[in-house]
């Protein structure tokens, strides 16, 4: 299955910044139960590179697994060689870019301006991540009156305002608000049937 056909089953990425190696597959698990398919573990969890490839191997033709905070050339190919097939970056990087592109991977680089969301088009981008999400929803309407690539948003997204911003929105990142390091499997299994409750 493709990226986009599991964010059209639903359209959330859960960001799982902090997830260790041993806890990975049961919380991939409980995603899994509750809708969520795509998981994006970012590049500054312990040992990232190692929960990509646990998550990668775990949840094989049932969900996507990808990379979040990538900032270099040398993060992209980690990622690649990790299993992972998306690349997610807080910013537009056209280096980072193209080299997920060349490697075939999925790009979804961070912008925040319109000159931003350009630059990442150019460059090749999949998808554009509007992080931080914190001008709200009537900033992505705006921006979709120049900007053609779909637009994710990141950063300050939560149960309460979700539905505001799918109206604009093709899906959203959801970090602390559903995953956080620590957090009880019993916690994430609520938080995560509110948020895909909310996007139904």
């Amino acid at each position: 299955m493709s990226f986009e056909t599991y964010l059209q089953e639903c359209p959330l990425i859960a960001i799982l910044r902090g997830i260790t190696p041993e806890e990975t597959e049961a919380v991939c698990d409980v995603l899994y139960k509750n809708g969520i398919r795509l998981l994006e573990i970012p590049l500054n969890s312990p040992d990232a590179l190692k929960s990509i490839a646990i998550a990668v191997r775990h949840t094989a033709g049932k969900m996507q697994v990808g990379a979040g905070t990538v900032l270099t050339v040398e993060d992209v190919r980690n990622v690649r060689a990790a299993g992972g097939e998306f690349i997610i970056s807080p910013n537009t990087d056209t280096a980072v870019i193209a080299e997920t592109k060349k490697l075939g991977m999925l790009s979804i680089p961070g912008f925040f301006t319109a000159s931003e969301a350009f630059t990442a088009i150019h460059a090749g981008a999949d998808y554009l991540k509007l992080f931080p999400a914190i001008l709200g929803p009537g900033y992505v309407k705006d921006l979709k009156a120049v900007v053609k690539k779909p637009i994710l948003a990141v950063g300050g997204v939560n149960a309460e305002n979700l539905p505001e911003f799918m109206k604009v929105c093709l899906g959203a990142g959801i970090g602390s608000a559903l995953y956080k390091a620590g957090k009880s499997l019993e916690a994430l299994d609520r938080d995560a049937a509110a948020m895909v409750k909310a996007v139904k």
